[in-house]
């Protein structure tokens, strides 16, 4: 089961987050979607860490999600996927949408103090241009983790169409409690 929040996590999520990343969390500023037990999956990353770029908003955090992500993209399913994309216009349309959506949702979430921080270091075109996980080439499919993310934390269920085939093709949160 996932539930969607929006809420910083707790001091025992971030126990949890450092387990799951194997190192203490830093740029987290929302768990954005968790399982029933209020594990984290996704996790909404701040847009600068360390003075530099974050463009990867929507992290996935969930080992078990995570290992059954490879298991997909060990299928060969990025290929397939990036092929559809280039034979079928309204998929490709879709997609281009993703990346939209997730820009949108990266600038609107930024603080306006972000935002001035943003540009101060120059960073306003990376941000609001790349596209889901930092991608340039909205034509490819560089990781479903990414994809999966973003469709899981997102609050509007079905900004991604890589997240909604995957959810049609592969049980992929019945690894979940």
């Amino acid at each position: 089961m996932v539930i969607r929040t929006n809420q910083a996590p707790d001091a025992r999520q971030l126990a949890i987050i450092a387990e799951q990343l194997g190192r203490a969390p830093r740029g987290i500023e929302a768990v954005v979607a968790s399982d029933g037990n209020g594990t984290p999956l996704v996790l909404r990353m701040a847009p600068i860490i360390d003075d530099k770029p974050f463009p990867t908003l929507y992290w996935l955090c969930s080992e078990r999600l995570k290992v059954e992500i490879s298991h997909i993209e060990a299928d060969g399913v990025i290929k397939q996927l990036e092929q559809r994309l280039q034979q079928e216009p309204e998929f490709l349309a879709a997609y281009h949408q993703s990346h939209r959506a997730y820009v949108a949702d990266r600038w609107a979430f930024m603080s306006e103090s972000q935002k001035a921080e943003v540009a101060r270091l120059g960073y306003t075109q990376v941000l609001t241009r790349r596209g889901i996980g930092g991608i340039s080439n909205w034509d490819q499919v560089r990781c479903l983790h990414t994809q999966y993310a973003h469709y899981l934390g997102s609050n509007i269920v079905g900004d991604n169409v890589i997240g909604q085939w995957m959810d049609a093709h592969y049980p992929v949160t019945q690894c979940l409690p």
